[in-house]
């Protein structure tokens, strides 16, 4: 994998780059599609490709080890061709699933055992074989195993927390260096900054991560329900420290202003299931501000989805079209939603990303940030 660095904006810390890959190189800033079971749900293959012109997407260690398991995908030859896939994937580790699913799981420091959410059956997560598995899933970037801690949480778990993910890193680094891609494509592991809300602990963090030289770097244990305030306080802080020439991604972060906030402090790449999640329940993110088609203002609204929308989605339907779909309970609904969403949000990077190389996204991105927050 390699990284550059092709422009810098002069009025923030943004910039554009290409993040080169054997499935192909990836335009920064990035927003990448969140396919946690090996689908991007509602959306076919060929859309995010062609249509939504997404050039990566993600998908969660947890879940495609549980289903359709390790065995299934090695004997397809990897997530790629089991899901007819062409371009980059990435794995999350599992590190998110240590924190949603506390009330099932126990934590120590070998690992951690699960309770599967569809069958009860137990299994262990340690660092070693969370490379393993994303050895088998063949993604071109893993994620090293973590803990995303909660928030809030004290300072004294945070560093406990912390700590152990430091020294998970240097056993997913250890495991990493043993073992070689299984498909014939280089995979390239990330490792994790954590540390909460507290900055001494986020500095340390990433200090700690920067010093293992990896191709790239991301951030978690962010976006789960602490202030936007601070959120952007330890992204901006983290972005400081870690290496320039290397790719920064913050996990699970969010949205459209949270994106371009990010952006402005250094991030190069993004995920969320906002896109998808709030599309199947009748909300739609567009240029003007933020929609919830399920409101009857919309009803008489034949108007296109997003007036500065450029794709066929929005040049097709009309709100009232689709705010009936919705009320109609027909599954086509949150098919378009959906798709339109995920369109939006490669847009909107695209559009950060022009705006970075002609060297005017802060004054863009200032204009943008109060339309994007309101809700229609």
């Amino acid at each position: 994998m390699r990284f550059e660095v092709i422009h810098r904006d002069p009025g923030s810390s943004a910039r554009a780059g290409e993040l080169y890959t054997d499935h192909g190189v990836l335009p920064t800033p990035i927003f990448m599609p969140v396919g946690t079971g090996g689908t991007v749900k509602a959306i076919h293959t060929r859309e995010l490709k062609e249509d939504i012109g997404a050039p990566i997407i993600l998908g969660n260690t947890y879940h495609l080890y549980l289903r359709p398991g390790t065995g299934v995908l090695q004997e397809a030859g990897g997530l790629h061709r089991f899901i007819g896939w062409d371009g980059a994937i990435l794995t999350d580790s599992g590190g998110y699933q240590v924190y949603s699913l506390s009330a099932v799981r126990k934590l120590r420091e070998n690992g951690v055992t699960f309770q599967s959410h569809i069958d009860g059956s137990r299994h262990v997560f340690t660092p070693e074989n969370v490379i393993d598995t994303q050895r088998l899933i063949g993604a071109d970037i893993i994620m090293a195993f973590d803990e995303c801690t909660p928030y809030p949480c004290d300072e004294a778990y945070a560093l406990r927390s912390m700590e152990m993910t430091h020294r998970w890193l240097d056993r997913c680094l250890a495991r990493f260096s043993e073992t070689e891609p299984l498909y014939g494509h280089s995979q390239s592991l990330f490792p994790i900054v954590q540390g909460s809300t507290y900055p001494g602990l986020r500095q340390r963090s990433a200090e700690y991560i920067a010093s293992r030289g990896a191709e790239g770097n991301a951030i978690g244990g962010l976006s789960v329900g602490e202030p936007a305030e601070d959120m952007y306080a330890m992204t901006s802080l983290v972005c400081g420290i870690l290496p320039q020439d290397r790719p920064r991604y913050l996990m699970g972060v969010g949205t459209p202003v949270n994106i371009l906030e990010s952006i402005a402090l250094g991030i190069d790449m993004f995920d969320c299931v906002l896109p998808t999640r709030n599309g199947r329940n009748g909300m739609i993110f567009t240029s003007e501000g933020i929609i919830n088609l399920k409101n009857l203002k919309w009803r008489n609204d034949y108007g296109p989805l997003d007036p500065e929308g450029t794709s066929e989605v929005d040049r097709q339907y009309s709100r009232a079209y689709l705010r009936h779909l919705f009320t109609a309970g027909e599954m086509l609904g949150p098919m378009i939603a959906s798709r339109h969403n995920l369109g939006f949000y490669l847009w909107l990077v695209r559009e950060a990303r022009k705006h970075i190389v002609e060297g005017t996204f802060a004054s863009w991105k200032a204009r943008m940030v109060p339309r994007l927050g309101q809700r229609l």
